[in-house]
């Protein structure tokens, strides 16, 4: 085989080889994108997204109850290591929304004005829980509690959430849209 023709013919294998990748890349599914929150403004309370810190507990466990009154109640917060705590004003423009995300840990929320809509990215029918101002709602985190809030309102809305997250996490991770809901 001539060495000269060999050669000129590399170039030409190499350049179909790529465009065959490229070409391949393209025609591969792959998931939507994590969404992006839109009209919605985040405040720190305690905690810092300067520093990626929150207030840094030491392993908790600790237990309250009460015993006065026709009605009993109790309280369990127990950890495995160390902890931190943020607590967060998050304000939504009206049509506003969170995208689609989800957090290490739990959080505490409470809907201060406004309504604010979740929904459920395991929830095969987009049920729509509905908070208005005065009420509260648990988002129990952990990776597979993918979920959005919109404001469907006509006015502004406001949370605050107290979360609990393991040092260091990300206190908001993006998921993909999970294909329950039209939007």
């Amino acid at each position: 085989m001539n060495p000269l023709t060999q050669f000129r013919k590399l170039p030409i294998r190499l350049l179909l080889s790529a465009l065959a990748l490229v070409v391949g890349a393209a025609l591969t599914v792959v998931p939507a994108l994590a969404a992006d929150a839109v009209g919605l403004s985040t405040e720190f309370i305690a905690g810092t997204s300067a520093t990626g810190g929150g207030i840094s507990f030491d392993e908790i466990d600790v237990a309250a109850k009460t015993d006065t009154g026709p009605d009993k109640w109790k309280a369990r917060i127990d950890t495995k290591g160390a902890s931190q705590l943020y607590v967060v004003r998050n304000t939504f423009q009206v049509g506003g929304h969170t995208g689609w995300h989800t957090h290490p840990g739990p959080s505490l929320i409470s809907v201060t004005s406004g309504t604010i809509t979740a929904y459920d990215g395991d929830d095969p029918t987009c049920t729509p829980h509905v908070y208005p101002a005065g009420t509260g709602f648990i988002d129990s985190g952990g990776e597979n509690h993918v979920h959005l809030l919109r404001n469907e309102g006509g006015v502004p809305a406001v949370t605050v959430a107290m979360q609990l997250l393991p040092p260091g996490a990300g206190r908001r991770i993006g998921a993909p849209a999970p294909g329950n809901c039209p939007f």
